[in-house]
């Protein structure tokens, strides 16, 4: 069992990093060593967005095993009624299934921002509020549960696994992952999906609300919108088998 036992606004991207230039550069987590294949399967979970009931069917669903890598793809609060709770499950995940990979999404940046005291009003209207909701008014680093902003503040913004690159909103046309900005990794969308340029890899992301999940032989969008009432989508990204509920 899967239980806790165990822009839209449009002045989105460019706020959310202000005042954080560190956020500006390459920390991106991608190097030339791409992590080897796992010897079972390699699989992808889109936007949660606090919707943990059916995170709870879909892993239910998908059983991952130890041998299999699991990546979820960030966007894990906001917007729904559970984030705290979302981030209490995918803790225990990486505890239970070591090859578990957090990445970071734009929210997860905005929360922090926002804990810092940076950019509140556009956390807020972002669906923030169902985030502050649910851990109980917390609006400062010390009011988080413990491990809960250490887990947020160590997500990664990329990775690479064999041929994939994992990433929550795209990546720049044009550049090298190496210089790839954290700004486009978390907040890229018309440019990144209106491009058909080749990385030599299949990039696998979220981000941006789909009808249904996108699988061509270069990109595969797990978003399928689960804060609007739709689906939530999980991928065996070698198969592009799809689970969803």
């Amino acid at each position: 069992s899967y239980g806790i036992s165990y822009r839209r606004a449009s002045f989105g991207r460019n706020q959310a990093l202000k005042g954080n230039p560190e956020a500006m550069t390459a920390r991106n987590g991608f190097d030339d060593h791409p992590l080897p294949l796992p010897t079972g399967r390699l699989l992808a979970i889109g936007d949660i967005h606090g919707c943990l009931g059916p995170l709870q069917r879909l892993l239910g669903m998908i059983d991952p095993q130890p041998e299999d890598r699991l990546v979820f793809l960030g966007d894990y609060i906001d917007r729904g009624p559970k984030s705290r709770e979302v981030v209490e499950l995918l803790i225990a995940l990486q505890r239970q299934l070591p090859q578990t990979v957090c990445l970071r999404g734009n929210h997860e940046q905005m929360f922090l921002n926002f804990l810092e005291g940076r950019n509140r009003l556009q956390y807020l209207i972002n669906g923030g509020i169902t985030t502050l909701v649910s851990y109980d008014a917390a609006d400062r680093p010390e009011l988080l549960p413990p491990g809960h902003l250490a887990f947020l503040q160590a997500l990664p913004s990329g990775l690479t696994c064999g041929d994939f690159i994992f990433v929550h909103a795209g990546l720049r046309p044009g550049l090298p992952l190496t210089e790839q900005r954290e700004e486009d990794l978390l907040w890229i969308r018309q440019e990144f999906l209106a491009s058909d340029y080749d990385w030599g890899r299949t990039i696998v992301f979220g981000h941006t609300p789909l009808p249904e999940p996108l699988l061509t032989p270069h990109r595969i969008g797990l978003d399928t919108g689960a804060a609007y009432g739709r689906k939530l989508t999980g991928c065996e990204v070698r198969t592009r088998r799809c689970w969803q509920v």
